[in-house]
């Protein structure tokens, strides 16, 4: 074997070796710290926590009775919505996590967190008819037009929606949600208890008012 053999063998091992380093490194999932997307003035100390799905048909369902038990109970509690996107059954949940993380990060989380919401229900009440982000193949084109309407800046939007920061925080979610075994959405924690309420504003009033009472007592 030559010498000029050798070395031309060495380079192409190292050429080899390097190409995979930089393919594993930017497959490496970087840690991140779960979201904090957090509404209400909590003055009774009471945490109501929602692990959600932007394409679930029940979160959709949910979805206009918890933005009552909100509005009804702002003050009182506080309400955090936390990502788990159910990607082996909604192909595009991971994406509509996506929007809204983007949106987060120029201050509009809950506004694209309605926007998301308020087209699921659209798509289901329709009979999954409707042509939606939900059912898009480039659910992307959609959420661009979300982000204009919402007054983004929208070549940030499109950059921040791809990059490891937002899947981070997501995935951090899941971590959370997987940790707590939680299995289905909407699934609901209140005051740190796993709740299993009815798709109704009693109901979570029945819940919630309870917890305040409590809360209250153990302060005394």
């Amino acid at each position: 074997m030559s010498k000029q053999f050798v070395i031309v063998l060495a380079i192409i091992v190292l050429l080899f070796l390097g190409i995979f380093s930089i393919s594993n490194h930017k497959n490496t999932k970087v840690s991140s710290s779960p979201s904090s997307h957090i509404e209400g003035l909590d003055k009774s100390g009471v945490s109501l926590i929602e692990y959600g799905d932007y394409q679930c048909p029940y979160c959709g369902e949910y979805y206009s009775t918890v933005k009552q038990v909100q509005a009804q109970y702002n003050n009182e509690i506080s309400f955090q919505f936390v990502n788990f996107p159910l990607t082996s059954i909604h192909q595009n949940a991971f994406a509509g996590a996506r929007a809204a993380e983007a949106a987060n990060l120029q201050g509009k989380f809950w506004q694209m967190h309605v926007l998301l919401y308020e087209e699921n229900q659209v798509y289901y009440d329709s009979n999954q008819s409707a042509s939606t982000w939900i059912n898009s193949s480039n659910p992307l084109t959609q959420f661009d037009q979300y982000a204009r309407q919402l007054g983004l800046n929208v070549s940030k939007f499109n950059t921040d929606y791809a990059s490891n920061q937002v899947d981070n925080v997501i995935n951090a979610d899941e971590n959370k949600g997987n940790a707590l075994g939680v299995d289905a959405t909407p699934t609901f924690y209140l005051d740190g208890k796993q709740i299993q309420v009815d798709n109704s504003v009693s109901s979570f009033t029945k819940f919630i008012t309870a917890a305040i009472a409590q809360k209250a007592q153990a302060a005394k």
